[in-house]
């Protein structure tokens, strides 16, 4: 790492600081831009990600996408470029030198802005290729992450200037060494740009049946292509995928709601409480109740 990088990570370390007195993810003046701090090691946490760059700037962290893991520092930089359920790890934190993290969500049509204002020519390609990738950091895009969190500090400039400085960091990212892999969720005719949208369909019905016919319709694909694109961007098949947004969801439910599992697992699409209670337990490593118990204590 450069000495233009180290300090300009060191300074926006005490930034995130002073905008996260305590651990967890903080939403920020931008409405796109998060900090998160964490000041101890954490045990795996289940989410989605949104298409966002998430960038430590103190600490480690390791991110699960089905079987595969991808880790990162304040070396590296990490893009997911469409919605998918993760697992994600804390691997270097403590009281004394916090876990320090910052993430910028971003969308397609963000990405389409900058291709088409800028002089960087992509083709759609055929091929999907996986959702998440990370990459080592470079001093331009530090320099435009670190100018973009500092307008927390001037919250008036904040309308103005921060569009700009996040279409600087999507330039930024698709020059890098993924950039043609990030252009493809905004290229129509591309393989991720029809995977992109089965994906939300997933998202907006999870809790009902899987229609495969109807996903690859969505996706502009044959059924074998489609199957065979959905594994290459999200590393699991469209019923994994669908699974793993119930199990998610019933989790959350389970923790903000006091709901019987049984009424959960209807509610989120399973139609046999045993089963439910079975994957719960597969993915989560306790039968419900135990583990919200477990959680909660």
């Amino acid at each position: 790492m450069s000495e233009v990088i180290a300090k300009q990570q060191n300074e926006l370390a005490k930034l995130i600081e002073r905008y996260s007195a305590q651990d967890g993810v903080h939403a920020t003046a931008i409405p796109t831009l998060f900090f998160i701090r964490r000041s101890k090691l954490t045990g795996p946490t289940y989410g989605m990600y949104k298409p966002s760059l998430c960038v430590v700037v103190q600490g480690a962290k390791e991110v699960w996408l089905a079987q595969e893991r991808f880790k990162y520092d304040p070396a590296d930089y990490l893009i997911a470029s469409v919605d998918l359920p993760v697992t994600a790890q804390v691997t270097e934190a403590s009281s004394d030198i916090p876990y320090l993290g910052f993430r910028l969500e971003f969308t397609a049509s963000e990405i389409f802005e900058v291709l088409t204002a800028s002089d960087l020519h992509f083709t759609p390609k055929g091929n999907a290729e996986r959702a998440i990738f990370v990459g080592q950091m470079e001093e331009p895009l530090m320099d435009s992450i670190f100018r973009l969190a500092r307008l927390l500090d001037n919250p008036k400039e904040i309308p103005f200037l921060a569009p700009f400085y996040t279409k600087e960091i999507l330039f930024r990212l698709l020059h890098g060494q993924y950039g043609v892999a990030l252009s493809q969720i905004a290229l129509e005719g591309s393989g991720t740009y029809g995977i992109r949208d089965a994906i939300r369909q997933i998202g907006s019905n999870y809790n009902k049946p899987l229609r495969i016919e109807e996903l690859a319709d969505i996706a502009r694909m044959s059924i074998s292509t489609f199957h065979r694109h959905f594994k290459e961007v999200t590393a699991m098949s469209p019923i994994q995928f669908q699974k793993q947004l119930r199990l998610q969801e019933a989790r959350r439910l389970l923790l903000t709601e006091l709901a019987d599992a049984s009424d959960v697992a209807f509610q989120v699409g399973y139609e046999s409480p045993s089963q439910f209670s079975r994957e719960y337990s597969r993915m989560f490593g306790f039968p419900p109740r135990q583990d919200i118990n477990r959680f909660r204590a």
